[in-house]
């Protein structure tokens, strides 16, 4: 498999534009590959007290926001799939908040939490680079709208670039690290 280039915008709803030119680089997967230790980075020296928390009232707790994010690959993930596999069914979108209210992310301790995350990210570059030249630009319906599967590998790594982004700027102004 080359290089999976930058999907052209034409191959996503506008939605996810933020999120592709979020990421800075040319090498996706190399770029996927590295979002674990990044993370870590983040989030090293907070307490899980701190971790149990959001920023503001009713903002997520930062275990809830890297729990969306995993929630988040696992959908992105599973949509590549099944279009790389030419399932051509539709498929629903899903509610992030309901996702996040549900998922007991604040009863997990932080380092399971960043445990899922590295290894379903090693599993999905593993499945991302299976993909060849033909597979990665084929398409599916997500939410209403096409998609191309070379999009969907460039939107999980900018919707976690974005979140990291958020981590830094608001979690952990607060927390004035």
């Amino acid at each position: 498999m080359g290089m999976i280039t930058r999907p052209e915008p034409g191959e996503y709803s506008q939605y996810y534009h933020g999120y592709i030119q979020s990421v800075e680089g040319g090498d996706i997967l190399k770029i996927l590959k590295q979002q674990p230790a990044e993370l870590n980075d983040i989030l090293n020296g907070l307490s899980e007290k701190q971790c149990e928390t959001g920023y503001a009232p009713g903002k997520w707790s930062i275990k809830e926001l890297l729990c969306h994010i995993i929630d988040s690959e696992r959908v992105f993930a599973y949509r590549a799939l099944r279009f790389a596999r030419k399932d051509r069914t539709p498929l629903p979108g899903f509610e992030q908040d309901d996702y996040v209210k549900f998922s007991g992310a604040n009863d997990r301790g932080i380092a399971s939490l960043i445990n899922e995350f590295e290894h379903l990210r090693l599993a999905n570059v593993e499945l991302f680079s299976s993909f060849n030249n033909i597979t990665i630009h084929r398409t599916g319906e997500a939410n209403h709208n096409e998609v191309s599967i070379r999009a969907l590998v460039w939107i999980t790594a900018g919707h976690s670039a974005h979140h990291f982004r958020i981590l830094r700027e608001k979690y952990l102004k607060e927390y004035e690290l």
